[in-house]
C-alpha cells in the first residue's frame, strides 16, 4: 500500500481533455450514484446530488472538468454548524450525511457553487465529489483519473502536481495560458487546472480572489451571536408587550362580566 498523502492534488489539463465523459461514467460506477434525477435549475452544468462530476464546454472552448475543488481552507467546512463537512488528514473535503441537518449553508458558502441538494427527496442529502476517498485509503487513485484515456488528469501530492503544471507551462508557453488555476484562488485548492482558455466561468459569481473564504465570511459570521441575542431580545420584548395587552384585555372583559 502506498504511503498516505500529506495534501492531495489533482491536476486537470484542459488541453488534453476530449470530452469523452469516461471520467463521469467511472465516478458514477465507483460511487454507486445510479440514475441522475436532474431538477431544471440544477441541470445546466450537469451536476446534481447524483452527479458529482461533469464535463462542461467553456464559453471560449475547451472541455473542462467541474467538481468539488477540495479547497485548502474550505468555506463549506467553516460554515457547517454540525460538522457534516470536514477535511480529511490528506485534504479531501468529505460530507457526513448522518450529521447533516439540511441547513444548506455549504451551498451558499461555496465560491464555486458545487454542493448540490436533493430537493426532490423526502430525506435529502448533499452530493459532491469525495475524490474517491475510499479508494485513496486503499492506495488507489480516484476512479476518474484511472479512467481517463488521454491522461488529462494527474493525481498525487499537491506540491508534485503543481510542479508538473508549472513545468508544462514553461515547456509549452504557446499552448497554455501562463497561470495555474486553483493554485491561489480562494486560498488554493486540491484541484488545479492548466488551460489554453480562461476558466473564470468556473467560479461562482466571478473570480473569488486569493483570500480564503472563511477569512472573508468571518467578519459577518462573528456578528451572528450578537444578532441572535439581539433578535431574541427583540422577540422577547414583543411577546411581553403582546402578553401585557392580552392580560389587560382579559382584565377589562372580566370587569365588564362582573357588572
Amino acid at each position: 500500500m502506498k504511503p498516505a498523502l500529506k495534501q492531495v492534488g489533482l491536476l486537470v489539463d484542459v488541453n488534453r481533455c476530449i470530452g469523452c465523459n469516461k471520467c463521469v461514467d467511472a465516478c458514477v460506477t465507483a460511487n454507486g450514484l445510479g440514475e441522475a434525477h436532474h431538477i431544471p435549475q440544477q441541470a445546466a452544468d450537469g451536476l446534481s446530488a447524483q452527479r458529482w462530476l461533469s464535463i462542461v464546454e467553456g464559453p471560449q472552448g475547451g472541455f473542462v472538468r467541474k467538481s468539488c475543488r477540495h479547497c485548502l481552507d474550505a468555506a463549506c467546512v467553516s460554515v457547517c454548524p454540525v460538522g457534516a463537512m470536514q477535511r480529511s488528514p490528506e485534504g479531501v473535503v468529505l460530507y457526513d450525511s448522518g450529521k447533516c441537518m439540511g441547513c444548506r449553508y455549504c451551498l451558499m458558502a461555496c465560491p464555486f457553487g458545487i454542493p448540490r441538494y436533493e430537493w426532490d427527496s423526502p430525506t435529502p442529502v448533499v452530493g459532491k465529489c469525495t475524490l474517491c476517498h475510499d479508494r485513496l485509503s486503499q492506495g488507489q487513485e480516484p476512479a476518474c483519473v484511472e479512467a481517463c484515456p488521454e491522461q488529462a488528469l494527474s493525481f498525487g501530492e499537491r506540491s508534485e502536481q503543481l510542479a508538473i503544471a508549472h513545468e508544462r507551462l514553461t515547456q509549452s508557453p504557446q499552448v497554455y495560458l501562463p497561470k495555474v488555476f486553483g493554485e491561489f484562488e480562494a486560498g488554493g485548492s486540491a484541484l488545479i487546472y492548466i488551460s489554453n482558455v480562461p476558466l473564470d466561468f468556473l467560479f461562482f459569481n466571478g473570480a473569488p480572489g486569493e483570500a480564503p473564504y472563511p477569512e472573508l465570511t468571518w467578519a459577518w459570521l462573528s456578528k451572528v451571536p450578537a444578532i441572535t441575542i439581539g433578535s431574541a431580545g427583540l422577540m422577547a420584548g414583543v411577546f411581553w408587550i403582546i402578553g401585557r395587552a392580552q392580560q389587560a384585555s382579559t382584565g377589562q372583559q372580566t370587569h365588564k362580566d362582573q357588572h
